[in-house]
């Protein structure tokens, strides 16, 4: 299991103790920054803001349970938009565990030294996607240990931004699976994010893009075992993501 003590070693605790604490304290200037950049830098806004983060206090609040976000994934900004779309910054700042940790690919994001910086004050355990399993292993076990602590976290459950657009029920990643299945009562919240003029994938979202958010909250379970249930739990996670995807395109229509 994910949560045993002995998954983390002593000094891979105290250096995620360590990565927050850091990152809690420069909270104020960080998130303040992130939101500036989408805000004015991409012109980018919310609809509904208030409701979907009013969503995400109530469930944050309602239990101490494990709490994991899963989202679907068309940008590589797209862990910044979820949190954007879960909180604000001055709430982030009184409620830090509520920003959720995630789980970038390393290639992306934590190829220098100053991304490598950015990636740990912004709670990021970069991941190798198909590198040695004892590593991937390894990742997902301290991620999995910071929810066990408290802290939410964040995943996208297809792996990799979507090639086609849409959510891809096939490649849905077992990791999710594994996580959900290490932490007893693990709670997960299903975000479906997209832009009006977010046709496919892509670096960035459109210019001045309005972004709409759905989301809700499931429990994934499987009587299957090892990799088995794990990803079966991945499929439950990605079917509900993609459930949400065609309730977005009909109420467009």
């Amino acid at each position: 299991m994910a949560t045993r003590g002995h998954a983390v070693p002593p000094a891979a605790r105290r250096g995620l103790a360590l990565q927050r604490a850091v990152a809690h304290a420069l909270a104020p200037l960080s998130t303040l920054a992130v939101v500036g950049f989408l805000r004015f830098g991409l012109r980018l806004s919310l609809e509904d803001a208030e409701a979907t983060r009013s969503a995400y206090r109530r469930i944050w609040r309602e239990s101490r349970a494990p709490l994991l976000v899963c989202a679907n994934h068309l940008t590589m900004i797209d862990s910044a938009l979820v949190a954007w779309a879960l909180g604000s910054p001055l709430w982030y700042v009184g409620h830090f565990s509520a920003l959720p940790w995630n789980v970038p690919e390393r290639t992306h994001f934590a190829s220098t030294r100053l991304r490598r910086a950015l990636a740990w004050i912004y709670k990021c355990l970069p991941i190798v996607r198909g590198g040695r399993r004892e590593d991937v292993a390894g990742t997902l076990a301290r991620f999995s240990w910071l929810l066990s602590r408290g802290e939410a976290g964040l995943i996208f459950p297809e792996g990799g931004r979507s090639r086609s657009g849409r959510v891809d029920l096939e490649n849905a990643a077992w990791g999710v699976g594994r996580v959900v299945r290490g932490l007893p009562g693990c709670r997960v919240l299903c975000v479906y994010l997209r832009g009006d003029h977010q046709e496919g994938y892509s670096a960035l979202p459109a210019r001045g893009d309005r972004l709409r958010v759905r989301v809700a909250e499931i429990e994934p379970k499987s009587d299957l075992g090892g990799l088995r249930g794990s990803r079966e739990v991945a499929r439950q996670i990605a079917a509900k993501l993609a459930q949400m995807e065609e309730d977005y395109f009909r109420d467009r229509q």
